[in-house]
């Protein structure tokens, strides 16, 4: 069974950092290509950050120089560090990846910016 869970969302101040954590289980972590996507209200899911299996990562241009993704595949976890966080960043972030000819995604975690 395939699962993501997500940790690390809350509520941060403009100019402010938070770090969001993936763990995933079910699958074989050091060969699949992970995902950092989020939706606002209103708005459809976006492609925040992705990380191929050998480390290649790509950002949307919205954060690029602000955030960070990596990956620990000892512990089978994906990460995004947020800096600079904008009232703009607010949003349900959601952990991805493709495993045996499908996607899965996680829970979701609730960012916050806001003063």
């Amino acid at each position: 069974q395939v699962q993501l869970l997500e940790s690390g969302g809350g509520l941060v101040q403009p100019g402010g950092s938070l770090r969001l954590s993936c763990a995933a289980s079910g699958i074989m972590f050091n060969i699949n290509p992970m995902g950092w996507y989020r939706q606002a209200p209103g708005k459809q899911r976006e492609l925040v950050a992705g990380i191929q299996p050998v480390g290649m990562t790509s950002y949307a241009d919205s954060v690029k120089g602000r955030f960070t993704i990596s990956r620990d595949n000892a512990k089978n976890t994906v990460y995004l560090q947020m800096n600079s966080l904008k009232p703009e960043d607010t949003a349900v972030y959601y952990c991805k990846t493709n495993a045996y000819g499908r996607v899965y995604w996680g829970q979701g975690t609730q960012v916050t910016v806001s003063s």
